[in-house]
């Protein structure tokens, strides 16, 4: 019977979801931590600040949690937080001021900028495979892309 108990204790926190405070966002940055997906915590929180990042859900200047807020938010070790910062600092997407936490570069970095650059080679990667499923010609998919350029000047 311990050991029906103690596995059911093992299993119950597979995934720890948790929305933390940014300096700006009202809504806040929600990460999805798991201990049993393989990848790294660290790794994990590195792919989702990043991510949050290009989406724009972070924006530029914006400050992150801080390494000890964050780290007793997700009941880990700071160095956890640390090493995750520190890579992305390393990347490109933040910039860690002492003292002060660590803030959301803009766009204008440069390895920011290869980043994205390459978010836009994988996207319109697929949108070429899937204009050849459907037998676009080349000069309809410049039209179609011409045309999506002109809908989001606004943005």
């Amino acid at each position: 019977m311990a050991l029906a108990i103690q596995r059911l204790m093992c299993y119950t926190v597979i995934h720890k979801t948790i929305t933390v405070e940014t300096g700006g966002g009202e809504e806040g940055l929600k990460l999805i931590i798991s201990n049993v997906s393989g990848v790294p915590i660290y790794e994990q929180i590195k792919r989702q600040v990043k991510a949050a990042i290009l989406s724009g859900e972070l924006k530029e200047e914006e400050a992150l949690p801080s390494l000890r807020t964050l780290a007793k938010d997700l009941k880990i070790s700071v160095l956890t937080v640390t090493r995750a910062y520190t890579e992305l600092e390393q990347e490109g997407f933040v910039k860690n001021v002492q003292g002060r936490g660590c803030f959301v570069l803009g766009s204008g970095s440069e390895l920011m900028k290869e980043q994205l650059i390459c978010k836009v080679e994988n996207g319109l990667t697929e949108a070429i495979k899937a204009a050849k499923i459907a037998n676009l010609s080349n000069e309809e998919l410049h039209h179609l892309l011409d045309i999506l350029l002109e809908a989001n000047t606004d943005d």
